[in-house]
């Protein structure tokens, strides 16, 4: 069964002009992350093990914000590799904000190589209530006569 990937001609393109195979030292293939929805707040948690807090970035920009991690490769002197699995170099990530988040107070932390970021949403996007007004009806009465 043949599978259609729009994304494999995209991906191919990308390793030929980088030099290097996706997945490589110098190509990290992905960034695992996880994005839901608590309350009046998104959580977003992004996997990175063995990256060094202070290259960690978290940047909002014009409604797309951006993580950045860099994870050093190995010393290779006197070193024979029997294999070598975990990618080092640059790993980057960009999502798309709505509208309805609040970007002032966005707020980040690093855990257990788990990077965990809390999008608030804006006032202005959480539900609320609509109070209704009431207003008396006067009752008309007609008079006999």
């Amino acid at each position: 069964m043949l599978r259609f990937d729009p994304f494999r001609d995209v991906d191919s393109f990308t390793s030929a002009m980088l030099g290097a195979s996706s997945g490589s030292d110098r190509a990290p293939r992905f960034m695992p992350m996880d994005l839901y929805k608590v309350d009046d707040h998104y959580v977003l948690s992004a996997d990175l093990p063995g990256i060094d807090p202070g290259s960690i970035d978290v940047d909002v920009d014009r409604g797309t914000l951006t993580l950045t991690a860099h994870r050093s490769a190995p010393e290779n002197t006197g070193v024979q590799w029997i294999t070598s699995e975990r990618f080092a170099g640059t790993f980057r990530r960009q999502v798309s904000l709505g509208d309805g988040v609040d970007t002032e107070r966005i707020s980040a932390a690093y855990d257990n190589g788990v990077l965990s970021i809390t999008i608030p949403l804006a006032e202005r996007a959480k539900p609320r209530k609509i109070d209704i007004a009431h207003t008396e009806q006067k009752s008309i009465e007609h008079e006999s006569t």
